[in-house]
């Protein structure tokens, strides 16, 4: 419903762009607490574009700006487009996000505006063309500005998914339900911990729980029980310092 929203939107029409599932539910590490589906509407030109990585600046990689919007203007068509599809009672706009409302026939929907990333490399030497190219990350990455900021967020959601299944494999699937593990203890701690316990909880985002857990090695233990202790401990010491806490952002 969100694709065809964007696709019957006039204004958006001819544009190159992507509708990209993202998050838990496309990653398969959602818990029964987690009943939203985010959703990621990443418009591929005009893009940003980051030299950091790079030994070269925007004119020698030949960018140029699509005459199109800017990223704002594009938001402002998304929230239109979704407004028309889903009514404007069934729409509303958070600083980061849109909040799709669920009914009968459709779950909740987070649906973020983006454009493309594009995160330029050092330039290559391509034998056969005797010249060099300027490579940038692909597949690209995804970035927006929420309402009234000026700091940029950007994600990868296709390296996010890829790397996930690799993880999943490589530890005879043990990542993932690791992962879920730790994500309903985290939403029982919120619900039946005490005072200190529901505060830290609360404080450790879904999504950070997974990153963690994502740096541990390997899940060793007969057990399900032992698999997740074992992981806890491992990311406990790896993230403690001699003299205290790290604070894990």
């Amino acid at each position: 419903m969100i694709c065809n929203a964007i696709k019957e939107y006039e204004p958006l029409k001819g544009r190159k762009i992507k509708v990209i599932p993202q998050g838990s539910y496309r990653n398969n590490t959602n818990v029964r607490q987690e009943s939203d589906v985010d959703i990621c509407v990443c418009c591929m030109d005009p893009f940003f574009d980051n030299y950091t990585l790079a030994d070269y600046n925007r004119a020698e990689a030949g960018v140029i700006d699509a005459p199109y919007c800017t990223y704002k203007e594009f938001k402002d068509d998304v929230e239109t487009a979704l407004v028309l599809k889903f009514g404007k009672a069934g729409v509303t706009r958070g600083p980061k996000a849109f909040d799709v409302h669920p009914n009968t026939y459709r779950v909740d929907a987070d649906v973020v505006a983006a454009f493309a990333h594009r995160q330029y490399e050092p330039k290559r030497y391509n034998a056969l063309l005797n010249s060099y190219a300027t490579p940038y990350v692909e597949p690209e990455g995804t970035q927006f500005y929420p309402d009234g900021s000026s700091d940029a967020i950007v994600n990868w959601p296709a390296q996010h998914y890829t790397n996930g299944v690799a993880k999943n494999k490589a530890t005879n699937m043990r990542f993932k339900a690791v992962v879920r593990a730790l994500k309903n203890l985290k939403y029982d701690m919120e619900t039946n911990g005490n005072a200190d316990q529901k505060k830290a909880a609360t404080e450790a985002p879904s999504y950070l729980v997974e990153c963690l857990i994502y740096n541990v090695p390997e899940f060793v233990g007969d057990s399900p029980r032992a698999m997740v202790r074992n992981a806890v401990i491992h990311a406990y010491k790896q993230t403690e310092f001699s003299g205290g806490w790290a604070r894990v952002c």
